[in-house]
Formats: structure tokens, sequence, C-alpha cells
């Protein structure tokens, strides 16, 4: 018998957003899955997803607006990268990946992940998640890495970045803290985790994903308790804030969120033009390394 995957599947057909995001827009933060007659789910993996496979992710985009995504290697895959590698040859310039990287991966793989697309390594804190680094570790891997430029995504848990704050601090590459740090909404927009961002934020090498929203939210959808926070932090460092969709949504216990919802909040947090195109166009294009479009020549 197949294992049960861990929650619900993705929203079957999420509406579309009440505003249009900007031409050249990003999600900064969104997995995949299978299809899993090619990429088999491997025995080592932290949890079991449904399949939400490249193509999903596409159609996705092209209802909410989205002309980019950053894919980030989920635990489901563990280190099989097979199936974020053939998504970046897919998608011809679409697509970004974080890659899951250990001591003993090869320069070779390395530099393999690199020419792919690949721009980041992602370390993880969660308890509930598996394959978790020592700090040693994610130095090695981080030398690793290095001569390829690439950041360093870190996924932690609220508190936990009050306590890996030095660590943070001694990282040279770009650092980007995802999902806010998953602080518990009760602290308010200025309690200690939110503190401790806008101290990273200060150091001009720190960025963070405005994602997660659903898993913040303690009132529900359409998450409106989490825009304190999210708009807090775009108007502290809007030239380092990045949004993130954080699609198909894996281990969620409680209702799908729908992304309809999710990109309408964008525009709570970002309630400018301006400021919405720095979240979702410039800062991804500097940050990623997205090719930026020239502009049209002019009629002779």
């Amino acid at each position: 018998m197949a294992p049960t995957p861990a929650g619900p599947p993705p929203h079957p057909a999420p509406h579309a957003p009440r505003w249009t995001p900007p031409a050249g827009a990003c999600d900064a933060h969104c997995h995949i899955y299978g299809p899993f007659d090619r990429f088999p789910l491997p025995p080592d993996r932290s949890f079991t997803p449904h399949e939400a496979p490249e193509t999903a992710l596409r159609r996705l985009h092209d209802r909410m607006g989205f002309d980019r995504a950053v894919i980030v290697q989920s635990q489901g895959h563990g280190f099989d990268h097979r199936p974020l590698l053939d998504a970046l040859r897919t998608g011809a310039g679409r697509y970004r990946g974080v890659a899951l990287v250990r001591p003993d991966t090869s320069t070779g793989e390395v530099a393999r992940f690199a020419a792919a697309g690949v721009c980041g390594v992602r370390f993880n804190f969660m308890t509930h998640l598996s394959a978790r680094l020592k700090p040693d570790s994610m130095r090695d891997v981080m030398l690793l890495v290095r001569p390829h430029g690439w950041h360093v995504a870190i996924h932690v848990g609220g508190a936990q970045l009050v306590d890996v704050e030095p660590f943070v601090r001694g990282i040279e590459a770009p650092v980007v803290i995802d999902h806010m740090a998953r602080p518990d909404l009760e602290e308010g927009s200025d309690g200690p985790v939110a503190a401790t961002l806008k101290r990273l934020l200060d150091t001009g090498n720190v960025w963070v994903k405005l994602s997660g929203a659903d898993r913040l939210s303690k009132a529900g959808a359409p998450y409106r308790d989490v825009v304190p926070l999210g708009a807090g932090l775009a108007r502290y460092a809007p030239e380092r804030v990045l949004w993130g969709s954080d699609w198909p949504h894996v281990n969620i216990h409680g209702p799908m969120p729908d992304d309809g919802d999710l990109v309408d909040l964008v525009a709570e947090i970002a309630p400018t033009e301006a400021l919405r195109r720095r979240l979702l166009v410039d800062n991804p294009e500097a940050f990623f390394g997205f090719d930026v479009p020239s502009a049209p020549e002019e009629a002779l």
C-alpha cells in the first residue's frame, strides 16, 4: 500500500487575484513533487507529499500572473534533485533553484546544479524535518558552494532565529530567511523574532521572504492578521524583501489555502505599485540573478 500523503492536496481551483502582478513578477518560494512515474519519492524522505509537478506549478503561475519562480528543493524528494533539474531545463530561464547539499556532495555535482540554474542552498533548523546539518557541516557546505556565488536560505521556526542569530551573522554569502522566520503572531510585529529579523536586515546582507502567511495566521483565510508583520518588514527594508507562495503547501493539516487569497494579500502587505514592483520584480532579479529583459529598441 502506498504511503498516505501528509495533509491535503493543493487547492483544486484557486481564484484569480483581484489585482494584476507586474510583468516579470516572481514567486520566490515554491516546491514541486513528481511526476512520480518519472521521479519516485525516495525512501529517506522526511514526509510524503501529494504529486505536484512543474506542469501544475506553471498552470498556477499563469493563473496568478507570475512569470518567474524560485523552486526550492524539498525534503519530500530528499536529496534527489532530478525533478528540480528537469524543471529548470523545461523552464528555460523562467526558474531558479535552491538545492539541498551535504558536505560529501561532490564539486562536480554542485557545478552541475549551478549550470542548470541553481543559485542557493537551504539549511533547515525545523525539528519536524530530517537531514538537519550541524553548524560545522553547514560551514563546510558553504565553502563547497562559494565558488558559484550561491545565497544561503535559512528555514527556522520562531524563537530559533534568536538562537541562531550569531550563526547567521557569520555567513559571508547573501542570506534569506524563509517565511518571515515563522514567528508566533501573538508576539506582535515588534516581538523578539521580528526584532531579530530587523537587526539582521540592518546588516545589509540578509533578505526575508514575506511568505507562509497561511502557516502563521491564527485567524485563517484570508490571513489578514499577518499583514502587520509582513507590511512592517516591507516598510523597514523594502530593498531586501521577497515574496513566495510556498505552493503546494505541504504539511498543512488544516484547510488548504487558496493561492488567490495569498496573492491578494500581497497588495495589502505592499500597498503601493512601486513597493509591489520592488517585492516581486526588482528584488528577485537582483537576488536570484534573473536576466533583466532588454528594453525594446526605438524605431528608426
